[in-house]
């Protein structure tokens, strides 16, 4: 049986990353390597996790797309689940981050809303499904 066990996005700068998420969204950082290089988001049991380009490209060496230097998002997002969607929207965008949506309440009742954060990450802010 294969376990989806984490999710790695590559960024400009880990620290500042993981800063990010710790005051927009207070989630905390479960760990952070002593070159950050490379950290952790404390999300439960599936792992959110960055590390810097240098470390992507060590892995890559023919290169692969950045999300902070396309001018578009990339086709893929980070989805956080709250029962705020307008607080947590306002505190991205006080951190740093880009609307790309305003929260709206779609046909099937969840509310959804897109903004890119400083890294270029995709984020939908979402409530729970009920």
């Amino acid at each position: 049986m294969v376990k989806f066990g984490y999710t790695i996005v590559y960024v400009d700068d880990v620290e500042k990353t993981l800063h990010f998420f710790n005051e927009a969204f207070n989630m905390k950082t479960r760990f952070l390597h002593d070159t950050k290089t490379y950290g952790e988001l404390d999300t439960g049991e599936t792992v959110l996790a960055f590390a810097s380009h240098d470390l992507g490209h060590s892995h890559f060496p023919d290169g692969y797309l950045q999300a902070g230097n396309s001018e578009k998002p990339l086709g893929i997002e980070i989805a956080l689940v709250t029962k705020d969607v307008q607080t947590a929207h306002n505190a991205a965008i006080v951190y740093g981050s880009t609307e790309l949506k305003a929260p709206t309440v779609m046909p099937w009742g969840q509310t959804v809303s897109y903004v890119r954060a400083p890294s270029g990450i995709l984020l939908e802010l979402c409530s729970p499904m009920s």
